[in-house]
């Protein structure tokens, strides 16, 4: 059996129907790279292409941004502003969790709570960009009909000129006029389903500084997903 860990420890083997060649997909979001194998194709020949591309795989790897886990002492950032989780030990059984004041303070039971920590952030940025969201939604005359946050892999939002928008989670460790800005994109999309220039125009109106948080989401916001995860902008390079 060939033994792929030998090129990487971060090298997942993919068999697919569907697939035509060797590719190997750098997945930022689990902090991995998949090598997809066509199902017909021999395991003695993926090994010798993964194996000529390692330089590739280790350089992809030590690209990634140094992960920032939900842990005590970890500096934070939310909606701006840096925030330090302390976590406190309780004798309760229930996890308890507040923002205030620069903190994100946990008392809980649990050695490793980043889960209940990620659960709550998760719905605090549910709440904070939905707030935003219908703001937009009402200089546009409009209404959101639904409303969630997700973990989303390619993109950081989306919306239909019905008003379902979905928003990735992330946003929150992003700075206001970034999010503003991903915001105002997505209710754009209340009135133009496409990208045209009319679209463009609506975004930029809708922006409290356009410019700025368009440019830093382009710059940064693969980092975003380094908090409690790695980001999620997949990549396909190379391939046979």
């Amino acid at each position: 059996m060939v033994d792929f860990s030998t090129i990487s420890p971060h090298l997942n083997v993919r068999i697919s129907p569907k697939a035509k060649r060797l590719a190997l997909r750098l997945d930022a979001h689990a902090g991995c790279i998949n090598l997809v194998i066509p199902s017909k194709a021999s395991m003695k020949k993926a090994y010798e292409f993964a194996e000529s591309n390692q330089g590739w795989i280790e350089d992809k790897i030590g690209a990634l941004p140094r992960p920032v886990p939900f842990a005590h002492g970890q500096i934070i950032p939310i909606m701006g502003i840096d925030h330090i989780i302390e976590i406190e030990k309780s004798d309760k059984k229930y996890t308890e969790i507040n923002i205030l004041n620069g903190k994100i303070h946990v008392r809980t039971q649990q050695e490793d709570p980043s889960t209940r920590i990620t659960r709550f952030l998760r719905k605090f940025a549910e709440t904070e960009l939905k707030k935003l969201s219908d703001a937009k939604a009402d200089i546009l005359e409009k209404k959101l009909s639904s409303f969630c946050v997700r973990d989303m892999k390619s993109r950081w939002g989306s919306c239909s000129t019905d008003g379902r928008m979905t928003l990735a989670w992330r946003l929150i460790f992003a700075p206001m006029h970034a999010i503003d800005y991903v915001v105002s994109h997505e209710s754009a999309h209340l009135i133009h389903a496409n990208h045209a220039r009319k679209f463009w125009e609506l975004c930029e109106q809708l922006s409290t500084d356009y410019s700025t948080g368009k440019e830093w989401m382009r710059l940064n916001g693969v980092n975003l997903g380094r908090y409690g995860k790695h980001p999620s902008q997949p990549q396909e390079t190379p391939a046979e």
